[in-house]
């Protein structure tokens, strides 16, 4: 990387005060949702930290889905509180099945509130949302939803899913900053988050922000404002905005389809079926023997963005990323690019021309 100047990034004006509902307002209708959007000062991890130790006490009893790291974390976050914690694991760098969900929810139909991620950009799953949040609905449990990596690349509808707590970052999908997150909260979480164990005077306080930012008119953040990161949000959802939530998402499928189907080409064994496979990353089997460090040390090709599998059962993963910015035919070409001169490196012969030009067929559909 050339060394820059970065001086200019130094001696930020204070950002304009009336500004920040508006933008608490315009994260709400990216998520589809009226409900109470709080900002958090700090990449979506602390928000969703912030979200379990607020939450969690004793006698409330949860159901949480563990298909990644996140989930494991979350799940250990709620324990800590006293909460009685029911962990549903999926099958490493799987989703969940609805089926696994009905079965626990049988098991314990005491459960207060469930707890999932949307999609898993670790492994490139997607969990079945909208029929978990139907499950939990029916029965009058409040559902919490990491949705950092899923927001702008598939479909949210907070209120109509009827999701009480959301949790989602800018920097992934909708390609912006990781400095900042947002929490939606509903008035029937709000009145789960109201008892004694609550954390005060916190950055992991929900209560404190309630009582500092919405109780008082959100006029001023209760802490010290990070403009700089305020303003990178603000052009983040500007240019969201300007391109249309839906045609990102068309964006975001796109780049998934190209890629699955240029990857088929090139021989590659697909880790996720296409109707749990998310739109944000491609996974793929390296092929036996094939040592991945050193499969991706050949990745350097201008423009592609090959990476390792993260979590439990991701051992033998590569992701090919299309996320966000990158979620565009050049990207897509550059990362089969990359994938098919790493094969060729280690000795598996494969056809490139056929592969780009039928990751290219998909764009021209």
């Amino acid at each position: 990387m050339p060394n820059r100047d970065w001086s200019h990034l130094l001696d930020i004006p204070s950002f304009p005060a009336e500004n920040y509902a508006v933008l608490a307002d315009r994260l709400g209708a990216l998520m589809g949702t009226r409900n109470d959007v709080l900002l958090i000062q700090a990449e979506a991890v602390l928000a969703l930290e912030a979200v379990a130790t607020s939450l969690a006490h004793p006698g409330l009893k949860a159901l949480n889905i563990v298909s990644s790291p996140y989930g494991t974390w979350f799940g250990n976050w709620l324990a800590e509180g006293g909460a009685d914690v029911v962990n549903l694991t999926a099958a490493p760098a799987q989703p969940v099945t609805l089926e696994a969900v009905k079965a626990e929810l049988e098991h314990h139909p005491d459960i207060d509130i469930l707890s999932l991620v949307h999609a898993e950009s670790a492994s490139g799953i997607l969990n079945p949302l909208e029929e978990i949040a139907a499950l939990a609905r029916e029965r009058g449990i409040l559902t919490i939803v990491d949705a950092v990596a899923s927001v702008g690349g598939h479909a949210l509808d907070v209120d109509g899913l009827g999701i009480d707590i959301a949790v989602i970052g800018p920097q992934k999908a909708l390609a912006g900053t990781a400095g900042l997150s947002a929490i939606s909260v509903s008035p029937a979480a709000w009145t789960l988050l109201q008892h004694a164990k609550a954390p005060r005077i916190s950055m992991l306080s929900l209560l404190d922000q309630k009582e500092q930012w919405l109780d008082l008119g959100r006029h001023s953040l209760p802490v010290t404002p990070a403009p700089l990161e305020f303003f990178a949000l603000q052009a983040a959802l500007d240019r969201v905005e300007a391109e249309g939530m839906s045609e990102m998402q068309q964006r975001h499928e796109l780049a998934k389809q190209a890629t699955r189907s240029g990857l088929l080409a090139l021989g590659a064994q697909l880790w996720v079926p296409d109707p749990v496979a998310s739109a944000l990353v491609t996974t793929v089997v390296l092929p036996p023997h094939m040592d991945r460090k050193t499969f991706l040390s050949r990745r350097n090709i201008a423009g592609a963005d090959m990476t390792a599998g993260v979590g439990p059962g991701t051992e033998r993963l590569v992701r090919l990323n299309h996320t966000g910015q990158r979620a565009t035919e050049e990207a897509v070409l550059a990362n089969l690019t990359a994938f098919s001169q790493a094969l060729e490196v280690h000795g598996h012969a494969n056809d490139l021309d056929t592969a780009l030009k039928t990751a290219i067929a998909t764009y021209r559909r």
